[in-house]
C-alpha cells in the first residue's frame, strides 16, 4: 500500500495509522470536486499537528485565563496582523472554530433574539446558517430570503443570478437590522456595492459570507467585500487552502462585540494548533504564487462548465465566476437525481456532492443537482484539458451507472489520471 508521512508515527494505534493511509490513498487517487475542499500545504498540515494542541489558552493574546500564553499570544497576533493585512481589514479575530460559528458569533455580536436577518434562499445557493430552519441562528432571529431571477432559455441572459431588485424590495418593506451576503452554491461572482448601497438606504449592517471565494478574494479573483462590509465571515479551508476553522474581520466599531460573542460568548479555548495553521495559510495566500493559483481556479472552473455543457448538463446560471460548477442534471437525464449521481460517481473515484438547483422540484436530501468545484485539483496541478477530460470521465459513468464494469472502468482511469498529478508527491515513499 502506498505509504504516507503517518507510518512513522501512531505505532502503537495501528487501527487509527491504517485509517489515515486509507484516507491518504482515498484522497490522492481519486478526484476530490467537491467545492469546499481542497489540499491544504504540508506547512498548514504540520502546524495543525503541532505541540500548540496541548496549550490552552481562553481569551486573547494579553488578556489570558491561563498562564504560560507567551508564545500563543505571538502566534495569535501574527495571525491576526497577516489576516488584516492580507484582506485590508481593520481588524481580525481567528478563533472561530467554523464558519457557522463566526456567522453566528456575529449575529449575536450585532443583533438581539428576534432580529429580522435578510440572507439568501437555501436552495438558490445560501448556506444553513442563512435562515435553515434546521440552524440554531433561525432559533434566535428572523429571516426573510432574498433569491434569483427566473431561469431564462437565452444564452446570452440565462438568468438565475441574484436578484437586487427583490433585494431592494425585500429590504424596504422587513427593514432588517443586518443583510447577508455570499453563498455556499452560487457560481457567479457576488457584487459588494449593491447590498452596502440598499444596507444604507434602509440604516441596516451589512455581512459578507465570503466562505467559498475567500482564497479568491485574496488572490485578487473575486471582489474584496472588506471595503463594503461591516463585518466579513469566512472559512480558512476551501479556496484559502488552510486548515479547517473560521474567521471574522470587521470594522474597528464592532472588535469588541465581536470578539466578547466569540469568547466568552460561545466557544471557550481557541485551537491555537488551527489558529497557527492559519498564520501559515494567511503567508502563504499573500504570496505571488497564490494569485497565479486563484486565477487557475477560475480558468479551470470556466472550462470545466464548458465541456460540461458539451456533455448534456445543464450549468446554472449558465457558467461560473469563480470555483464551482452547479449542475442541473435533469437537461442530461431526467430520471438522474443529485442522489444517484452523487453515489455513482463516488464509484468511479469521483468525488462530488448533490445540491439543490433553484426552484428545485426535489428535495435537499435527493435534490436534481450536483455542485462541483476546481479548487483542490488545481492544486494538484490540473489544467483545462484535465477537466475536460474529468467532464468526460463523469458523463460516461452516469451514462453507463448500471454497468459496474464500465464504471470500474472509469475508476481505473481516474486513478491513473490522479496519479500524473499527486498533490503530495514529495510525501511519497
Amino acid at each position: 500500500m502506498t505509504s504516507s508521512p503517518f507510518d512513522d508515527y501512531l505505532t502503537r494505534d495501528e487501527e487509527v495509522a491504517d485509517l489515515l493511509r486509507q484516507e491518504w490513498v482515498r484522497q490522492t487517487t481519486t478526484l476530490q470536486l467537491i467545492a469546499s475542499e481542497n489540499f491544504a500545504s504540508p506547512a498548514v498540515m504540520a502546524a495543525t499537528g503541532s505541540i500548540l494542541t496541548n496549550k490552552y489558552s481562553e481569551g486573547y493574546p494579553g488578556r489570558r485565563y491561563y498562564g504560560g500564553n507567551q508564545i500563543v499570544d505571538e502566534v495569535e497576533d501574527l495571525a491576526r496582523r497577516r489576516l488584516t493585512a492580507l484582506f485590508g481589514a481593520d481588524h481580525a479575530n481567528v478563533q472561530p472554530h467554523s464558519g457557522a460559528n463566526a456567522n453566528l458569533a456575529v449575529y449575536l455580536a450585532l443583533l438581539q433574539p428576534g432580529d429580522t436577518i435578510l440572507a439568501m434562499r437555501l436552495d438558490q445557493g445560501g448556506h444553513l446558517t442563512h435562515g435553515s430552519p434546521a440552524s440554531i441562528t433561525s432559533t434566535f432571529f428572523n429571516f426573510v430570503s432574498y433569491g434569483v431571477t427566473p431561469r431564462d432559455d437565452n444564452p446570452e441572459s440565462p438568468g438565475e443570478l441574484i436578484d437586487f431588485d427583490h433585494v431592494r424590495r425585500l429590504a424596504l418593506e422587513h427593514r432588517p437590522k443586518l443583510i447577508v451576503a455570499g453563498a455556499t452554491a452560487y457560481a457567479r461572482r457576488i457584487d459588494p456595492a449593491p447590498f452596502r448601497e440598499i444596507a444604507d438606504e434602509i440604516g441596516a449592517l451589512l455581512m459578507f459570507d465570503s466562505a467559498h471565494v475567500a482564497g479568491l478574494i485574496a488572490g485578487g479573483s473575486h471582489p474584496n467585500p472588506v471595503p463594503y462590509a461591516d463585518v466579513v465571515t469566512f472559512t480558512t479551508h476551501k479556496t484559502l487552502r488552510g486548515p479547517r476553522g473560521g474567521a471574522i474581520l470587521c470594522r474597528e466599531e464592532h472588535a469588541k462585540a465581536i470578539d466578547s460573542s466569540v469568547f466568552p460568548g460561545q466557544q471557550g479555548g481557541p485551537l491555537e494548533h488551527a489558529v497557527a495553521a492559519k498564520a501559515v495559510a494567511f503567508r502563504e495566500a499573500a504570496l505571488p504564487a497564490f494569485a497565479d493559483y486563484t486565477d487557475a481556479v477560475v480558468t479551470n472552473a470556466r472550462a470545466f462548465a464548458n465541456a460540461l455543457s458539451a456533455e448534456g448538463f445543464r450549468c446554472v446560471s449558465g457558467g461560473t465566476d469563480n470555483h464551482m460548477v452547479i449542475l442541473d442534471l435533469r437537461t442530461f437525464d431526467d430520471d438522474l437525481t443529485g442522489k444517484v449521481a452523487q453515489e455513482v460517481l463516488d464509484r468511479a473515484g469521483i468525488t462530488t456532492n448533490r445540491n439543490q438547483i433553484p426552484d428545485d422540484p426535489r428535495s435537499p436530501f435527493i435534490t436534481s443537482g450536483l455542485r462541483v468545484g476546481t479548487a483542490a485539483q488545481t492544486t494538484a496541478g490540473m489544467g483545462p484539458d484535465e477537466f475536460a477530460q474529468i467532464a468526460s470521465l463523469m458523463a460516461r459513468t452516469l451514462r453507463h451507472r448500471d454497468d459496474e464494469s464500465s464504471v470500474a472502468g472509469v475508476h481505473g482511469e481516474v486513478a491513473e489520471l490522479c496519479g500524473r498529478f499527486n498533490p503530495y508527491a514529495t510525501f511519497t515513499k
